[in-house]
């Protein structure tokens, strides 16, 4: 089962669109992607979110 190519909605964004890309990609309901990135970024000390969220801003393609 191929799931296509991982990229950063237009559509579906609040800053630059990588979690909306992460849930279409896995299927899944943006706020509640949304949600739990910010979860796992606060709750978590050896997660830094905001740098994975930059590096993945510029690292995954516009769709």
């Amino acid at each position: 089962m191929s799931r296509g190519t991982l990229t950063r909605s237009t559509s579906d964004r609040m800053v630059a669109g990588v979690c909306g890309g992460l849930a279409d990609y896995f299927d899944l309901d943006p706020t509640l992607v949304r949600a739990g990135y910010v979860l796992l970024s606060l709750l978590s000390v050896g997660f830094p979110g905001l740098i994975v969220y930059i590096v993945l801003a510029l690292v995954m393609p516009e769709r």
